[in-house]
């Protein structure tokens, strides 16, 4: 019995073992078959159906490329004259659909190149023909300028011909496009031309300037700048580069993961940047510079008397609307046609170089003369006075007796100033010392008495009140690169003291700044205080005219001083000038001649201020002629002909004789054929 149930129970281990050895075999041969699948699914993914997959998920990706606008037109006061404008020009792109670096695509690149090139040579301008390199290169196959989605342009301003074709044959040409773009183009007239400024292409710009340099941060495809596309980098084409540019346009395109285009691409239509209309007067602003180089020209051959100034060599002028500050006309002349920077070239560069800047506004040297910045001279007496009146060192009634020369520094080394031509114009009042341009008068009745009064804080208590009327600091206009002008008197260590620099300072020997400056201060002058920003913009429209910005007059600062102290002021703005002896309005004005060392030469300088008319003033004039002799000679001519041209277009009297002209010639007319 007991030998039985040993045996049951070895059965019963046996069946046990027996089946979990089945069981085990099962459990591996499941989890092989498993393995196996997945092994086996994995491979299709990897080897068959991955491509595919990886081509659906990149199907998904856009990428989305900026289409520069049509750039804004700059106009000018009547909005009749175009000084900028923009004009619709055809270029042709070409968007890589493949690596043409690699080996295996270059016989397809070589033949596409081919063909763009036959094209070109047949039914392009014979003077824009291209290279195969040029075209390879303009290309970027390797994408060191483009990403690889990003169209390329090869060539602008296609022909007709060479559009029909392209559009005619577009299956032949597997990546090309004609794309419609702007040229800009400016007014052959040379209007206003270092004002207006000029375009250059953003890639050169984009790590120099500022506000180029932030541009370039822009990531977003409606902002963004293309590196290919033309951005002001002066005057009015920087100051409103961004109302002028527009808005980008956008293509949108399908691409893989290699960046290649997959699908068709979608295009959004760029808006048209807006139109800024200027305050210059087209005809006032060639009066002007027609104005300087005649001037010049005849410092240059009058050789009789001192009217001749053969070293005379460039020429500056500015008019402001005394009641509003508008820029009426501002020259710096000689000036350039701005056209050539669309074509521009290391020797075309080397021509205009030191025409480019804008010397109303800021120094610009030529090699061997004086600079477009000049010591004001004695059109600082009327400020000299005003300064006078207002510290209480001299009243409207003050007599001085002017013997023709003043004298400071310490006893037995004193310094001698005279007068122009030594005059001793005897008994003067503080409006006879400026009709007179006395020396002496500044000299011993300002200059001198203010530093006794305020000792070595003279020069700034003097720096102050030049600052109130615009001289030494900026006039606000917006204008890129504008100078503050420079208060030499500051320097008293230079000037030998500072009763020296207090002595020059007061008749114009002391202060150097530009011919806007100038402009504003004579503008402060005619308001009696109100210093106002030089308005070089009138409004902002869009390119379906509405106005989108308005530019109202704005006040900088006030100077509140007597009216009295104005009256006496302006009561001697009357130096005798043979330009404006038949002048038909009463005008304030004042000359001026400012000595300099040039190279080590002493030079003199033209300058000459005015308004008009003296009683209810609409204009106000700077002019500066460097190197020019006195400014009643030099400056003052050039002054008389803007008057003259604003009279013809506005009137001084707010009646264009233009107008008057026209009606009287009218009149004659009918009066002949009555007559008949």
């Amino acid at each position: 019995m007991k030998k039985s149930g040993i045996d049951e129970s070895s059965k019963r281990e046996l069946k046990n073992q027996r089946q979990f050895s089945i069981r085990l075999n099962v459990f591996f041969f499941a989890t092989f078959m498993v393995f196996t699948v997945l092994i086996v699914r994995l491979a299709i993914l990897q080897f068959v159906e991955g491509p595919t997959l990886r081509e659906k998920e990149a199907s998904i990706s856009t990428k989305s490329t900026p289409i520069p606008p049509i750039r804004g037109n700059i106009l000018d006061a009547s909005g009749k004259a175009r000084l900028a404008y923009s004009t619709s020009s055809q270029s042709l792109y070409f968007t890589m659909t493949k690596n043409y670096a690699l080996p295996q695509n270059k016989a397809e690149l070589y033949d596409i190149v081919g063909k763009l090139k036959n094209v070109f040579n047949k039914y392009g301008d014979p003077n824009e023909k291209m290279t195969a390199d040029e075209i390879i290169k303009a290309m970027d196959i390797e994408s060191k300028v483009q990403f690889g989605y990003t169209p390329r342009r090869i060539k602008k301003n296609l022909t007709n011909a060479e559009i029909a074709h392209f559009l005619e044959h577009k299956d032949q040409f597997k990546g090309i496009e004609v794309v419609e773009e702007s040229v800009r183009h400016y007014d052959p007239d040379q209007v206003a031309t270092q004002t207006v400024g000029y375009l250059r292409q953003f890639s050169g710009v984009s790590t120099t300037m500022d506000h180029y340099i932030n541009k370039s941060r822009v990531t977003e495809a409606g902002e963004k700048y293309l590196s290919t596309e033309y951005v002001g980098v002066d005057g009015i084409e920087y100051a409103y580069q961004d109302d002028l540019r527009g808005k980008n346009g956008l293509k949108t395109t399908p691409v893989n993961a290699l960046n290649r285009p997959i699908g068709r691409s979608e295009l959004t239509a760029p808006k048209k940047g807006n139109n800024v209309w200027l305050t210059i007067d087209k005809n006032i602003q060639m009066a002007t510079q027609k104005a300087i180089t005649d001037q010049l020209s005849y410092l240059h051959s009058y050789r009789s008397g001192s009217a001749y100034a053969p070293n005379a060599q460039t020429g500056y002028a500015v008019a402001m609307d005394v009641q509003t500050g508008g820029v009426i006309a501002m020259a710096s002349m000689p000036d350039y046609d701005t056209n050539v920077w669309e074509t521009m070239t290391s020797d075309k560069y080397k021509e205009i170089q030191d025409r480019i800047a804008n010397g109303t506004i800021k120094e610009v040297y030529r090699q061997g003369h004086a600079s477009s910045m000049v010591l004001m001279g004695s059109v600082i007496k009327p400020l000299t006075v005003l300064i006078g009146l207002n510290e209480g060192v001299i009243t409207p009634y003050t007599h001085y007796q002017d013997i023709g020369y003043a004298e400071f520094g310490k006893e037995g080394h004193e310094t001698k100033i005279r007068n122009s031509g030594s005059h001793a114009y005897g008994n003067l009042t503080p409006a006879e010392a400026i009709h007179h341009s006395s020396n002496t008068f500044m000299i011993d009745e300002v200059g001198l008495p203010l530093y006794r009064k305020y000792g070595a804080d003279s020069v700034n208590v003097w720096d102050k009140y030049m600052k109130e009327f615009g001289l030494g600091v900026s006039t606000k206009s917006g204008l890129p690169g504008e100078s503050a002008g420079s208060g030499e008197y500051l320097d008293t260590k230079a000037a030998g003291s500072t009763q020296a620099a207090m002595a020059f300072a007061s008749f114009g020997q002391q202060g150097k700044y530009s011919t806007l400056q100038l402009a504003q201060y004579v503008t402060t002058l005619a308001n009696k205080g109100k210093r106002l920003k030089p308005q070089l913009v009138s409004k902002i429209t869009d390119s379906e005219g509405n106005v989108v910005k308005q530019f109202k007059p704005q006040v900088v600062n006030t100077i509140n001083f007597p009216e009295q102290y104005w009256d006496t002021v302006i009561g001697g703005m009357r130096t005798d000038v043979p330009a404006f002896k038949d002048f038909p309005y009463p005008i304030a004005r004042k000359t001026g001649t400012s000595e300099q060392s040039i190279y080590g030469h002493t030079v003199d300088n033209g300058v000459f201020i005015a308004f008009a008319p003296r009683d209810n003033p609409k204009l106000a004039v700077a002019v500066v002629i460097p190197e020019g002799g006195f400014g009643a000679q030099s400056a003052a001519p050039v002054a008389r002909k803007i008057f003259d041209a604003y009279d013809q277009e506005f009137g001084l009297d707010g009646v264009p004789k233009k107008q008057a002209d026209s009606s009287a010639n009218a009149e004659g007319t009918d009066s002949t054929s009555t007559n008949q």
